[in-house]
């Protein structure tokens, strides 16, 4: 028997033996590593962390404060990878439940959660007819493209983009869409199979094992299967029976043992919840992937302006158009004029910091004239949904045969963290030096996750120029300390931005007086709900 824990309602590895039967582990032989006596113990995952500072919060998400992204170094390469966190268990034990928990209770920014459902294998016809008819075991290892898993997990540990599968219960089939992932600095990888591949084990800093009653794990099952995945419960039990229990018994319990911990009763567990964060936030402190709040607000409030950045010169007719366009009694249209000849203005200004080159021409008169010339490939206008859009008619009537792109970002609201929806770029973007528009900047969130797109595609960071009209000091230090070779161009700089994350003074939320929609109910800026910042 395992020795007593220090902690209630918890097995930590190393005091605790699992005592399976010899079929079992033979089973796991070609699958697990070995777990001999010779092999050195864990360590025991009781260490404690000093409190930090929370992050920005609202009620629903986290929000970025500042702060380079954590894989990137002040030279723009990786320095450290993430932390991957593995979460094995039964079918319908409480493993996406528990990690929303660690992911809640761990308070920290750039957290992605990797669900192991997504990667089931495509399957043959033959294997739909039996899926069909509840004859196909989804609970046995070879069901999952264990491949892939391994190539997305390599790539998000390095802060790469990961095109994960969707796939769709009711049909036992994976959709035409894939969801686009960006790497963290934790990443929660759950799954049923979690821990049954050895290259698989090797990637992960944490191991944690949800050991959920097996009558509760079957009623969650029955409940989730009827009601979400359109199930009969005859076809329910009978799959369980025939496949999930057997499975579990033979692949899935024995990896019990490789668990670093073992959480008791799931999501009820809180003792282990708050193990497993303190030990996550001792890694992070480790591996410096935890940020400093309070040196982070104190820059915003000392640090100078970057030199990055470029204000609009505050001319009598600048301010007069900032004046009108502020007012909350200015009408709709008047909003919309005095914006768009703002926006005219800054992209024009924007222009001018775009490379040129010597060019002579001949004037009608037969005379030379030394000018410049556009000394790039071609210039392309990427917009952040929704209000970004509203600046393209000014980037086209200034710029002939302009390409444009489309980004949307919106929040997930499990993880709070923003998350790439909709992306429409040129091809051989690459080559371009890119206008990139939101109207209003406040934490920088948005941007950065932009930013963070076209690097992906290839874009240089010093061919990346951020449009906004109007920007909080928070957002312009976030940005240019995460990528200090993007240009960021603006016409107004505000100090500060309030709790619910508004600028302040501000503007209001702009895509709510451009477009005459209703604002959100919550209260806070839809620009910031949608795209966060």
């Amino acid at each position: 028997m395992s020795s007593p824990s220090a902690y209630p309602g918890i097995r930590i590895s190393g005091c605790w033996a699992l005592g399976a039967e010899g079929s079992c582990a033979e089973s796991l032989d070609r699958l697990l590593p070995s777990v001999g006596a010779g092999r050195a113990p864990r360590k025991r995952t009781t260490s404690q962390c000093k409190s930090e500072p929370p992050l920005l919060r609202t009620s629903k998400r986290t929000i970025y404060t500042a702060g380079r992204p954590p894989w990137y170094n002040e030279h723009g390469t990786q320095s450290k990878e993430a932390f991957a966190i593995g979460l094995g268990g039964g079918s319908a034990s409480g493993k996406t439940t528990v990690a929303r928990m660690i992911i809640e209770a761990l308070d920290v920014p750039w957290v992605v959660l990797l669900s192991m459902d997504s990667f089931y294998k495509v399957l043959t016809q033959q294997q739909q007819e039996q899926a069909a008819h509840n004859n196909f075991n989804f609970d046995h290892p070879d069901a999952f493209d264990f491949d892939l898993i391994i190539a997305t997990l390599k790539k998000l540990k390095q802060g790469k983009s990961v095109q994960v599968p969707v796939y769709d219960f009711t049909t036992h089939s994976r959709k035409r869409d894939w969801k686009t992932l960006y790497g963290a600095n934790v990443i929660i990888f759950e799954g049923i199979m979690a821990f049954a591949d050895k290259t698989l084990l090797e990637l992960l800093d944490m191991k944690i094992f949800v050991d959920t009653d097996s009558d509760v794990r079957l009623v969650r099952r029955l409940r989730r299967d009827i009601g979400e995945r359109g199930r009969d419960i005859e076809g329910v039990i009978k799959q369980y029976n025939k496949f999930v229990k057997p499975a579990f018994d033979q692949y899935i319990q024995p990896t019990m043992r490789l668990a670093d911990i073992v959480v008791p009763r799931g999501s009820g567990n809180t003792v282990a919840i708050d193990l497993i964060v303190q030990h996550v936030h001792s890694q992070l402190e480790e591996r410096k992937l935890r940020w400093d709040m309070a040196a982070l607000a104190s820059a915003h409030q000392c640090h100078p302006l970057p030199r990055t950045l470029s204000v609009l010169k505050s001319t009598p007719q600048v301010r007069g158009m900032h004046t009108i366009i502020r007012d909350k009694e200015t009408s709709r249209d008047e909003f919309i004029f005095y914006s768009k000849r703002l926006m005219r203005l800054l992209i024009e200004h924007a222009l001018s910091f775009l490379p040129f080159q010597d060019c002579a021409v001949q004037t009608p008169q037969g005379q030379d004239y030394m000018g410049k010339c556009y000394a790039g490939k071609q210039i392309t206008g990427v917009s952040i949904l929704r209000a970004g859009e509203t600046m393209e008619p000014a980037l086209r009537a200034v710029c002939k045969d302009v390409r444009i792109g489309t980004i949307l970002i919106q929040t997930n609201p499990l993880t709070g963290e923003p998350e790439l929806h909709y992306l429409r770029l040129p091809k051989d973007i690459s080559d371009d030096h890119v206008i990139l528009m939101d109207c209003t900047v406040s934490t920088g969130a948005a941007a950065m996750m932009a930013v963070r797109v076209l690097l992906d595609h290839d874009v240089p960071e010093d061919k990346i120029f951020l449009l906004s009209l109007l920007m909080a000091e928070m957002g312009v230090h976030s940005v240019a300390y995460a990528f200090p070779r993007v240009k960021i161009i603006t016409t107004a700089v505000d100090k500060r931005v309030n709790d619910l994350f508004r600028i302040i003074p501000g503007i209001g939320n702009f895509g709510d007086r451009y477009f005459g929609t209703d604002t959100v109910p919550d209260g806070s800026d839809e620009e910031e709900v949608a795209s966060t910042g």
